[in-house]
């Protein structure tokens, strides 16, 4: 039997839109939300969390490319070629992100979402 997508069902408040704009922005600047008063929304605050593991899996991924590019060559092309799928990877997980926090939607990203429950703030 095929595992189930771990999904969290959000109850929506009269500040529900409110919430859902600042989960959205998390996705641009994460920090924003931690400096307003949304910061210990649970809703806020996966999305948040989600955010920020996909910022630092990016830096990694790009520090982890930048040396690979330093080898004459094979390390320029193979840059080249994994720097443009990973870059791909990264912008749909961060469309993947965007979209669950418009729609309202605590779904873990694939591969590094499960990652962001091991953040405490």
């Amino acid at each position: 039997m095929p595992a189930k997508k771990k999904s969290r069902a959000v109850a929506r408040t009269t500040s529900g839109k409110k919430n859902t704009v600042m989960a959205m922005v998390a996705y641009i600047l994460f920090f924003v939300p931690l400096l307003t008063k949304d910061k210990n929304d649970p809703f806020v605050k996966f999305h948040v969390k989600q955010a920020l593991v996909l910022l630092i899996a990016s830096v990694v991924v790009n520090v982890a490319e930048s040396l690979l590019a330093q080898l004459p060559m094979l390390g320029w092309v193979a840059s080249g070629l994994i720097g443009l799928i990973v870059s791909v990877f990264f912008l749909v997980l961060w469309v993947m992100g965007v979209m669950n926090a418009l729609n309202g939607k605590m779904e873990e990203l694939p591969v590094i979402g499960k990652y962001a429950d091991r953040l405490k703030f």
